[in-house]
């Protein structure tokens, strides 16, 4: 003798309930699918590549000890770099002195080096969002040197025949300044997430100051529309300014900040250096000087050709 049988009102509430019940497991939608994290955004021949890892709740650090870690390793990194930035002009004005090298190759030299330098210090500091302006210190404290000793309020020899032509204290404040104020603002604007920023440095530093060293050596052929610019001096800046470039770019790439096809990377990075070596050749140094024609030029062509 069944349930049922006993006691039909009871029978029947269960049999309804069991209906509702498989009525509603039939018609309930099914569970979203888990998709998988995406870790990255897939351009058409850049993305960036991720740096974040994945903790486990037992290793799980205080957010205050990770904050002191990233503090004391970007005022680390400052510091190192600030020793370097003063040992480079220390080292070269030494040189000056001693008449081992010229004042103009010298300066020349400093303007190659310093930037490309700087940029590459930038993996040292930590990943923290405060990272580009401790790193921005440096060549604050060099744009802070170039107006006091610009403006004559103190003399310091050894930056002058450094990174002036012709010794004039009043030249700080114009290429060389200029060329402090680049490194801070693609610092800030670009730092380690965009290839724009790391371009124009390589075309600014190494791409300029290459072509005025050959200029000045084998620059005996003058170019049709600028005779105060040379065949040797542009095709050098061509050529050193796309090879820094793509040297910068592959560094990066390395340490994993940008993943790139490469294909698509040389055609870009020729193009931005054609650009860039055009605009550098043009008659137009005495209205605008080139430490802001060409690390401008470069940013916008490479932003064209890289997106920020």
């Amino acid at each position: 003798m069944s349930l049922f049988s006993l006691h039909p009102t009871l029978s029947l509430l269960l049999l309804r309930r069991h209906v509702h019940t498989s009525t509603s497991h039939f018609l309930s939608p099914p569970p979203p699918p888990i998709l998988p994290h995406r870790h990255r955004h897939r351009h058409h021949f850049l993305y960036p590549s991720p740096r974040a890892t994945t903790a486990s709740p037992s290793l799980l650090i205080p957010r205050f000890s990770v904050s002191s870690g990233a503090l004391l390793q970007d005022a680390g990194a400052t510091a190192a770099v600030l020793a370097g930035a003063y040992g480079l002009v220390l080292t070269f004005d030494t040189l000056t002195q001693r008449n081992i090298i010229q004042q103009t190759l010298s300066r020349k030299l400093v303007h190659i080096l310093s930037g490309l330098l700087f940029a590459v210090s930038w993996p040292i500091f930590s990943n923290s969002v405060e990272a580009r302006y401790f790193a921005s210190i440096v060549p604050l404290v060099n744009c802070l040197r170039l107006v006091i000793n610009g403006l004559t309020l103190a003399t310091d020899e050894g930056l002058i025949k450094s990174v002036t032509r012709e010794g004039n204290p009043k030249e700080l404040l114009r290429g060389p300044l200029y060329y402090v104020l680049v490194l801070i603002f693609c610092a800030l604007v670009f730092w380690r997430e965009s290839p724009v920023g790391v371009m124009a440095l390589a075309m600014m530093c190494g791409g300029d100051g290459v072509a005025d060293i050959m200029g000045r050596r084998f620059g005996s052929a003058k170019l049709p529309h600028n005779h105060q610019k040379s065949w040797a001096g542009s095709i050098s800046m061509f050529i050193s300014g796309f090879l820094i470039s793509i040297g910068m770019l592959y560094y990066y790439s390395a340490l994993g900040y940008f993943e790139l096809d490469w294909m698509w990377t040389i055609q870009r990075v020729a193009w931005v250096a054609l650009v860039a070596t055009l605009v550098e050749s043009l008659p137009s140094t005495e209205t605008v000087d080139d430490n802001i024609s060409v690390p401008l030029t470069s940013m916008l062509a490479a932003y064209l050709s890289f997106g920020f």
